[in-house]
């Protein structure tokens, strides 16, 4: 239950539109380590937070979650049990076709989920997203590579990061409030702007 006032609403809600802001500011493609490091732990760590494309969508996954009552486990635990999935079938060969257009599309649909606030059962949303997991999890494992279990260590720590940082940011934001309603939409554009090449 929400008990937040007025007065101390409006400053927690000014943060985390600085917070949104921030993660919309342009960076460096995720889909690459860095030249010279093996995939190790902080490699793998670091990589959700190098890119719009995984970070929003982690980020996204997390605020949904916040309003899905006591099942608000379920979406996240399905993302990143997938996504372990979708890394290893990449690892030993097994090619997803079309994973970038879908991993844009993952920002888009839930963008649009969090922007109409769509009250769908926690069990549908979560196969949805697992769906787009499997091509998030293939994306980390066609760059670590079959022995990476260091890097894959990294990548799971950060998704669950991201979303325990989505869940606390939509406590503070009521369900149906317009903050939440402009991040969705915000994330939707950058799913657009991903699938559309603009960005």
């Amino acid at each position: 239950m929400h008990t937040f006032t007025r007065k101390a609403g409006f400053p927690a809600q000014t943060t985390l539109v600085a917070l949104l802001l921030g993660m919309l500011t342009p960076t460096a493609s995720a889909h690459g380590w860095h030249s010279g490091f093996a995939p190790g732990f902080v490699q793998g760590f670091s990589h959700p937070f190098s890119g719009l494309d995984h970070l929003l969508a982690m980020f996204a996954v997390g605020l949904w979650s916040s309003h899905a009552g006591r099942r608000f486990w379920l979406v996240p635990a399905s993302f990143v049990a997938l996504l372990l999935v979708g890394a290893q079938l990449a690892a030993e060969g097994i090619a997803l076709p079309a994973i970038e257009p879908t991993i844009a599309a993952s920002l888009l649909v839930l963008g649009l989920l969090l922007a109409l606030q769509a009250r769908l059962p926690a069990a549908a949303v979560a196969t949805l997203v697992g769906g787009f997991a499997l091509f998030h999890g293939a994306a980390h494992g066609i760059e670590l590579g079959p022995t990476a279990a260091p890097g894959l260590t990294g990548v799971l720590c950060a998704t669950l990061l991201l979303h325990l940082a989505g869940i606390v940011a939509g406590r503070f934001l009521k369900p149906g409030a317009v903050w939440l309603r402009l991040a969705g939409t915000g994330i939707a554009v950058c799913g657009a702007g991903l699938s559309s090449g603009l960005i």
